[in-house]
């Protein structure tokens, strides 16, 4: 098994971004220009090297290699991202890693790419941004351009690429190093691990509340220590844990709700089987069922979050209810979307781009910000 940290060491210590790696600070989902540069770079990984693993390494900064980090992603519809634009999509996985100097909340963000059929080439299904239907990408060194016309393919990474995972492969002692430093990093949040099928290491911390029998988990973090990989890491909502001899599940609830009225949902399941040929899989599944709010309340709320806005971006001071208001901001304009009347006040719009401004005012309302964003995304996908 790879070790994703060490592979990601590996692949920073090479010379440069070739035919199979690239690096990039961030990337930028929330519009068609970010969207299309992504799937341009995919596109030509998985065309300059169509018989081998590609890499994309995101959160690295691209002068002198030092280690950023980016929020923690959810990649779980990135596949449908690339399958309704690219022609022979390759199969792309998006892994949180997590670096021991990094904050809690930043991680290593590691894309990765394999063909999907190693005779036929990868282009654009449609048009995006500036990039027409038909659109074939390569790589030319570290650049990824448009070509006119089918492309002749001559990979020499098998060699090298089979090299670079071979060095990154995991260890006893990158396990155990790998444990101690979780329950380091989650002393205050009752840090437990389970060993499944006598390999897999999985690792998970969380705040654990008792409600009707049942306990749930907020501020949770989960592990797979054996790859270094964040498989959930989220703020505010709370989760419940099941756990068996061969799997772990999480379910996790969205808290919603206008007011003092505040309840939590169940949003999605996340199940993580372990089997006996040292491999795993995550199937997901959405179960979240949107809840009816009063609309002339809501209204309210969501006109209390323009003025909010416009306070804030006029540096003038909140009161402490405003502030407490601010905090919820992020949620509210996500219960406008589910009801039915964004458009009436391009309540998702206002929130991307309050990105700075909540982050620079309120840590709460940024955190709670990108928990929503990454709610949203799910239930958009889906």
């Amino acid at each position: 098994m790879i070790n994703k940290r060490l592979l990601i060491k590996n692949l920073l210590a090479h010379s440069d971004e070739n035919s199979f790696y690239d690096k990039k600070q961030q990337l930028d989902f929330s519009t068609k220009e970010g969207k299309a540069k992504f799937l341009k770079h995919v596109c030509a990984l998985s065309n300059s090297n169509p018989n081998n693993n590609s890499y994309l390494v995101i959160g690295v900064k691209d002068e002198d290699n030092s280690i950023l980090g980016v929020d923690f992603f959810d990649d779980s519809k990135i596949q449908n991202l690339i399958n309704a634009y690219l022609d022979n999509p390759p199969f792309v996985t998006y892994e949180n890693v997590s670096f021991p100097n990094l904050p809690e909340h930043k991680f290593v963000g590691l894309v990765i790419i394999r063909a999907n059929n190693q005779t036929k080439q990868c282009r654009l299904l449609k048009h995006i941004w500036k990039y027409n239907k038909g659109t074939i990408f390569s790589r030319e060194g570290s650049i990824s351009k448009p070509q006119e016309q089918a492309i002749v393919i001559n990979d020499k990474n098998e060699r090298l690429v089979k090299s670079v995972e071979h060095n990154s492969k995991n260890s006893i002692g990158l396990t155990l190093d790998g444990v101690f430093d979780f329950m380091k990093r989650s002393k205050d949040f009752d840090p437990k691990y389970k060993v499944f099928k006598e390999y897999f290491v999985l690792c998970w911390a969380g705040k654990s509340e008792k409600f009707q029998d049942k306990t749930y988990y907020s501020r949770v973090n989960i592990e797979l220590i054996n790859e270094q990989v964040k498989l959930f890491y989220s703020y505010h909502d709370k989760i419940e844990i099941e756990i068996s001899e061969d799997s772990f599940k999480i379910l996790e609830h969205v808290k919603l709700g206008i007011g003092d009225d505040n309840f939590y949902y169940p949003l999605e399941e996340i199940s993580i089987r372990f089997k006996d040929n040292m491999t795993y899989e995550i199937n997901r599944k959405m179960v979240f069922n949107p809840p009816r709010f009063n609309q002339k309340a809501l209204r309210h709320y969501l006109n209390s979050n323009e003025h909010l806005l416009n306070k804030i971006t006029l540096n003038q001071t909140l009161t402490p209810t405003e502030i407490k208001e601010l905090n919820n901001l992020p949620s509210i304009y996500l219960i406008g979307y589910l009801s039915g009347i964004d458009a009436e006040f391009s309540g998702i719009e206002k929130l991307e781009n309050s990105k700075r401004l909540l982050k620079k005012y309120s840590r709460d309302a940024y955190n709670t910000y990108k928990d929503t964003m990454r709610i949203l995304r799910k239930i958009k996908y889906n």
